[in-house]
């Protein structure tokens, strides 16, 4: 029996320029207590066809055509008032960010709370020990703790499972989850995937579980519909879609995403198959094999570190004395060679950010030694460290917040060339800035453009060509590519493994995606609680790993290889 059905979906946004039609005569069922999976990338369409549902649009948009049924409802027609009766109580949403879609002036339970109280009659205290239970039906550890935090006082994984609490209080029919996994870690990504399904075994509910990544889709969906610039490429069951995919845009998505299987050599980006009017592609001519021998080890490492730690106070007692000390990086030792790539991986907590900082001496070690080329960076004066900046440089998880809105692309290059005094005028540095961009595939014009005029993807390339600029020897990614689609992912992918190439560079590649970190790597270090779990060569620790850490990890890995 279908739920819900939308039949010729047509929605635009209205602007002084014209009408742009956005969503294009989508149409699909969802059934009873089945999962529809909903993929394509960012600007397919995924969002708007979800908030279409719960009439949740910005005021300038405008649906043009179609019908969404709800039980023989019709919610286009609905009043605000009725509207509020569907919302939460029939049909319920999880969104993207729980951290901006939690209030963070208000503790996590009175969230929840609220929500109760606004929509049955219960007294606040019963609707407390709801929400406890909630609480522990969502496997949230110490339930009375959490209900008092507030949201910057508990973890990614934790804030997920608070708006999942929220979003079943009132046991909907219907769950929309708009992207609930991006950017956590394999483990607890895996962890939040099964408890939506126990969710949904236990109270026969319907979800609509939106992703860009056809590997998660896959752990979850019974159905999947893919979308590409507002229209339906393509829907079927689970298996249809993994083993038999139609379109190109489809293959595609499949085979954007790194596999365990996966050599070193280039990844599938979907211009290859969006452009190509061959519906079979030849793979082979696309990823090319690279059987280059990796002799770096012959060599003395480029970075050593010996017994570095990281402790930060928590808490001080009322004289000014540390009361409670948190230890974020224990101990560790290891080595990098010249023109390797060593990955880094582990889950969020593990000190993988922490120790990349220290690296490039953000943040000052509490104890141990780092050295660079046979020289210790503890010792280096601050010119002495000026320079030695320029040869090592770090490449920041979040594009969005490591560029200044208010600055151009241009300016924002030309800071680096200007600190470093490595320009004698204005237009010497135009024309390095210039070359860079042209590195990172971005045309001239991106130099007098501002950063919210570019996608996602542009913008990690403008972060790299930041850090190109000063033509450094080694360089720190940490999670340059874990909030991007799979197909931009694969493009920037292609690019570090093609600059490495070019400027002969030393990486250190810090991500929680494992099947990322095993295709970009030579050898992989695996983190936990601060500490070292084991490292070796990227093959080897996948083929075999040592810790039962590591095999939880990579057992935790979305595989669609099987269907």
């Amino acid at each position: 029996m279908n739920i819900l059905e939308i039949k010729n979906l047509s929605l635009s946004f209205k602007s002084n320029s014209g009408n742009k039609t956005v969503l294009k005569n989508i149409s699909f069922n969802l059934k009873e207590a089945k999962t529809l999976g909903i993929v394509g990338e960012s600007g397919s369409g995924k969002s708007l066809t979800a908030l279409s549902i719960l009439k949740l649009l910005p005021v300038n948009a405008c649906v043009d055509s179609g019908t969404i049924s709800f039980l023989n409802t019709e919610l286009l027609t609905l009043s605000e008032k009725e509207l509020v009766k569907i919302r939460g109580n029939e049909i319920s949403m999880i969104f993207q960010e729980p951290m901006t879609s939690l209030n963070p002036s208000l503790k996590c339970g009175i969230q929840v709370l609220e929500l109760i109280t606004n929509h049955t009659r219960i007294s606040k205290s019963k609707a407390k020990l709801k929400v406890l239970e909630l609480f522990d039906e969502v496997k949230l550890p110490d339930p009375v703790r959490i209900f008092n935090s507030y949201p910057h006082e508990i973890s990614g994984g934790q804030k997920q499972r608070v708006m999942i609490a929220m979003a079943i209080a009132l046991k909907p029919k219907i769950l929309i989850a708009d992207e609930p996994t991006t950017a956590l870690d394999v483990t607890v990504q895996n962890a939040i995937l099964d408890l939506l399904k126990q969710i949904q075994s236990k109270y026969k509910m319907s979800i609509i579980f939106i992703s860009h990544d056809l590997g998660i889709i896959s752990k979850i969906a019974d159905n999947i519909l893919v979308m590409y610039d507002g229209e339906v490429v393509e829907s079927g069951s689970k298996k249809e879609i993994l083993t038999n995919p139609k379109k190109n845009y489809t293959k595609g998505l499949l085979s954007c995403r790194p596999t365990l299987e996966m050599k070193k050599g280039r990844l599938p980006i979907l211009s290859d198959y969006i452009e190509s009017q061959n519906e079979t592609i030849v793979s082979e001519n696309i990823t090319k094999i690279d059987n280059e021998k990796n002799d770096f080890y012959e060599d003395d490492p480029v970075l050593k570190v010996n017994s570095l730690s990281k402790s930060f106070i928590i808490k001080k007692n009322f004289f000014g004395k540390s009361k409670h000390i948190y230890s974020a990086v224990k101990d560790l030792k290891f080595e990098v060679f010249k023109g390797e790539t060593l990955g880094l991986v582990g889950e969020s907590g593990c000190g993988k950010t922490t120790l990349g900082r220290m690296l490039v001496r953000l943040i000052e070690s509490s104890s141990g030694q780092i050295g660079y080329k046979g020289k210790s960076l503890n010792e280096l004066n601050n010119r002495e460290l000026k320079a030695w900046r320029k040869n090592v440089q770090i490449i920041f998880q979040d594009p969005y917040s490591s560029l200044n809105p208010k600055q151009t692309v241009g300016d924002a290059l030309l800071e680096p060339l200007i600190a470093h005094k490595l320009i004698k005028s204005r237009k010497e540095g135009i024309q390095k800035v210039f070359e860079v961009l042209e590195k990172v595939r971005l045309g001239e014009e991106s130099f007098y453009k501002f950063p919210h005029e570019f996608s996602g993807g542009q913008r990690q390339r403008i972060i790299i060509a930041r850090a190109l600029i000063l033509q450094p020897e080694f360089l720190i990614c940490d999670e340059s590519v874990s909030a991007l689609d799979v197909s931009v992912q694969a493009e920037i992918l292609n690019l570090l493994n093609d600059l490495k190439k070019e400027y002969l560079l030393t990486f250190i590649f810090i991500s929680h995606d494992l099947a990322v970190v095993k295709y970009m790597s030579d050898r992989i270090m695996v983190m936990k609680d601060g500490q070292l779990v084991e490292i070796n060569k990227a093959d080897e620790l996948y083929r075999s790993p040592a810790s039962e850490y590591t095999k939880k990890l990579i057992n935790s890995i979305p595989d669609i290889s099987f269907y």
